[in-house]
């Protein structure tokens, strides 16, 4: 991977959460990673949407809402996750 490609999680942070369908799920508040490893676990969400309510994603000891990172498809503008590898 040329090191142009590669992303920093800090880069993460405060970018808004959607669907590749479109729908948006809140905004990137941290990440949860593997510290042997580095491998990025989860992705906690904050300002979470009426929409992200309704589903019932993982949450963690402090009741915030939790994506796994195996779901996110690209990041650009935004974090865009496939809804299919959450629900």
């Amino acid at each position: 991977m040329a090191d142009e490609d590669k992303k920093f999680s800090k880069q993460m942070i405060g970018k808004t959460v959607v669907s590749k369908t479109g729908k948006r799920f809140g905004e990137v508040g941290d990440v949860i990673f593997e510290t042997r490893s580095g491998e990025l676990i989860h992705i906690v969400l904050t300002n979470i949407t009426p929409y992200c309510e309704k589903i019932e994603l993982e949450k963690d000891k402090e009741n915030n809402s939790l994506i796994p990172f195996s779901a996110v498809i690209a990041m650009g503008d935004f974090l865009v996750i496939s809804e299919e590898d959450i629900i």
